[in-house]
Order: structure tokens, then sequence, then C-alpha cells
């Protein structure tokens, strides 16, 4: 498995957008902070060579995040390790795993949704330890 880096600011994760084209490296800026305005003291862990990132409460890929974003030529897909078991009232959540979902944003107005908001929140309390006490990452 690739490194990955547990960023203090944005730099890693701005690398991953390098030659997306500017409409995504907005949207994934938007997802990322929405992420941060969700859970303050959320640990960022960004992989380069998958030019992905996770979030959560620890660095622990599969048991202590909540979140992922995977910026596409496209798109920004917010994937939610565990979101086969969250409730999902208006339908965001696609794929068809055994227990990854994701969100497809194509668009600002898609992060800006309320129920995107409200699975973050579901997400970040479903199956993880708590969050460190202290922000661990800036813009």
């Amino acid at each position: 498995m690739a490194a990955g880096i547990v960023t203090t600011d944005s730099a890693p994760f701005r690398g991953i957008l390098d030659g997306r084209p500017a409409v995504v490296s907005e949207i994934a800026l938007a997802a990322r902070r929405l992420i941060f305005d969700v859970l303050p003291q959320t640990v960022e862990v960004v992989w380069p060579a998958q030019r992905s990132s996770g979030y959560g409460t620890g660095p622990k890929k599969n048991s202590e995040q909540f979140a992922w974003i995977l910026p596409h030529a496209a798109h920004v897909a917010l994937a939610f390790p565990y979101g086969a078991e969250l409730d999902d009232p208006a339908g965001l959540l696609g794929g068809t795993g055994a227990k990854v979902r994701n969100v497809r944003l194509a668009s600002l107005a898609d992060v800006a949704r309320s129920e995107l908001r409200t699975l973050l929140e579901q997400a970040m309390r479903h199956r993880m330890p708590p969050p460190p006490t202290a922000v661990t990452v800036g813009d």
C-alpha cells in the first residue's frame, strides 16, 4: 500500500489536484472545507500516488476514517468507508460494494446540499473512535 502523508496544512492535498480541471479542484477544496467544518479536529491523510485523501479521527484508513475524497477528471467522489450502513433518505449514496458508498460531486451546489452535511455528520459518529482534542490541519 502506498504511504500516506498526515497533513498539517493544505499543500499535500492541493498537490493531488495538480492537473485536474479548475472546477474539479474547486469542488474538492469545498468538500474538504465541509469535512473540516463538520469536524474541525479531523485528521487528514493524503495519498499522493493514489491521488486521494482520507478524513477521520486518526490516520488508519480502515478503522479511523469516515470519508475519502477522490478527485477525478470531471467530478469528485466523496466516499464513505461504511456508507452501506448509513441512513440515506435523500438517496445521495451510490455504489454496490459490501461497505463503501460514494457521492458524486459534479458542482459546488452538490457540496452545499444539507443532506451531504448530514451524511458526513452521521459518518463521523459511525464506528469512529473519539477525535483528537486539537485541530490537526489548516487551510
